[in-house]
């Protein structure tokens, strides 16, 4: 696009690494020409699943310039005369081994020589690959650089060798489907690589290709840590057709003789240990309990202590009590989540029950709903709307007559967690976007300062 045809110089920076699921949005950046017509190139990439205010993550930088030359073809028997075999079987299991899982279509290293300092390789896509689409095929120029891997370099047993920095790379003709390379240690951990078609005409030549030794660790660490790979967890509204349908809540109780009881017009038992001497007597088993639970807690620790003892009693009596076992316990809070930016916990012992709760549900699936609702007057209709319809959702959190459940979703935020304590507030600072490398907690502006302790 901009008449440069060498690759003067590219540096990688951080693994671009393909999503499983979802795509990946490229960004490429090419400078305004310098005196010679150089111009500086930097590489970028962004989930396309981004928010808009995530930054792009660089990968690469580099120089390009015009001026490219192409070699005389080679017209010399192929292999040399005098080449050495190199058998291949198991070459492709241990790069898996090491942390690099080709596909089919990048496994394209089908034969291979060693002449004094030069390891010679073909390659070639599979016949059902299509190289018009591409100057140069990418699992072809990868299946070539996999010949790096016979040269006399230095190896690391569970690593793998992966390029670093190139220099002086040219392309000299473009829709190959098979390669002839050619490989020639150059440094201790670098090579020259040059690649011909089937006729000897030139292809892609690497004047320098620097190599970096890599554990299958750090691949792992790096696919957590490339992008945004930090999360939040949001409440989002809960599918209209599933909140507001109808149904009935016959076969529902309630613990209180208030509350969830009068709202929603349910039968009501003092608690559980009622509950269970009514199914003894020959009452129905419930298909769902409402428990609301009030803490009416100042946050002290020994009121979040009491409260927590009380919903681990309630927890316990639920699961040993066979009778409850096909029913669901739905235990409603006020006041134990903040559902958005505009909310605050309001209280820290329905929070800490919560927690509880949660712990209960991973370990006994489909035997507990938390909610959490407002004073509205709709709050308790839609929540039994919500509960009845079977959506099968284990939290949820109701205000103003809506119904939202909560999610992950990566982090949008601006590189700061604000978390209340008390009077103070404290920061969490992430300095280097998506790893938990460099964090500094440190007192907010406009808050009261204070040693921060260990």
């Amino acid at each position: 696009e901009v008449g440069c045809a060498r690759l003067d110089e590219l540096t990688l920076e951080t693994p671009l690494l393909i999503p499983q699921d979802g795509a990946t949005h490229l960004h490429l950046a090419v400078g305004a020409a310098g005196p010679a017509g150089e111009r500086t190139l930097t590489v970028y990439s962004r989930a396309e699943d981004a928010p808009d205010d995530q930054p792009w993550l660089r990968h690469a930088t580099g120089l390009v310039r015009p001026g490219a030359v192409t070699p005389e073809a080679r017209n010399a028997s192929w292999p040399p005369a005098g080449a050495v075999p190199v058998d291949l079987d198991g070459l492709y299991e241990r790069f898996a081994e090491a942390g690099l899982a080709y596909g089919p279509s990048f496994q394209g290293l089908s034969a291979a020589w060693r002449q004094g300092a030069e390891v010679l390789a073909e390659v070639r896509l599979p016949s059902d690959a299509d190289a018009s689409g591409f100057v140069l095929h990418p699992a072809l120029l990868d299946a070539a650089l996999h010949a790096m891997s016979l040269a006399d370099l230095p190896q690391h047993p569970g690593h793998v060798l992966l390029p670093f920095s190139w220099e002086g790379v040219t392309l000299h003709a473009a829709g190959a489907s098979a390669l002839r390379v050619r490989v020639t240690r150059t440094t201790s951990e670098g090579v020259s690589l040059t690649a011909t078609d089937a006729t000897g005409q030139p292809v892609v030549s690497i004047d320098s290709l620097a190599l970096r030794s890599v554990s299958a660790d750090q691949l792992r660490r790096a696919q957590t840590t490339t992008g945004n790979s930090l999360f939040q967890l949001d409440w989002v509204a809960l599918d209209a057709a599933v909140a507001s349908a109808a149904g009935s809540t016959d076969g529902w109780v309630a613990l209180d003789a208030a509350g969830a009881g009068s709202a929603l017009a349910l039968p009501t038992h003092p608690d559980l240990m009622a509950l269970a001497d009514a199914i003894g007597s020959g009452a129905g088993c419930p298909e769902v309990v409402v428990a609301p639970f009030s803490t009416e807690s100042d946050g002290t620790p020994a009121a979040i202590h009491e409260a927590v003892a009380r919903a681990l009693s309630m927890v316990r009596a639920w699961l040993a009590e066979e009778r409850f076992g096909s029913s669901r316990l739905l235990i409603v809070t006020r006041g134990a989540v903040a559902t958005g930016a505009h909310e605050d916990v309001e209280d820290l012992a329905a929070a800490a029950v919560w927690g509880l709760v949660r712990s209960a549900q991973s370990e006994n699936p489909g035997r507990f709903v938390l909610a959490d609702i407002d004073g509205g007057a709709s709050s308790w209709p839609a929540l039994a709307a919500a509960v009845r319809t079977g959506a099968e959702e284990p939290q949820l959190a109701v205000r103003a007559g809506e119904v939202a459940v909560p999610r992950l979703a990566r982090w949008g935020g601006d590189g700061t967690l604000v978390v209340p304590e008390g009077e103070r507030a404290w920061r969490l600072e992430v300095t280097e976007k998506g790893t938990l490398d460099g964090l500094a907690l440190l007192p907010r502006p406009e808050a009261a300062g204070g040693p921060l302790g260990p």
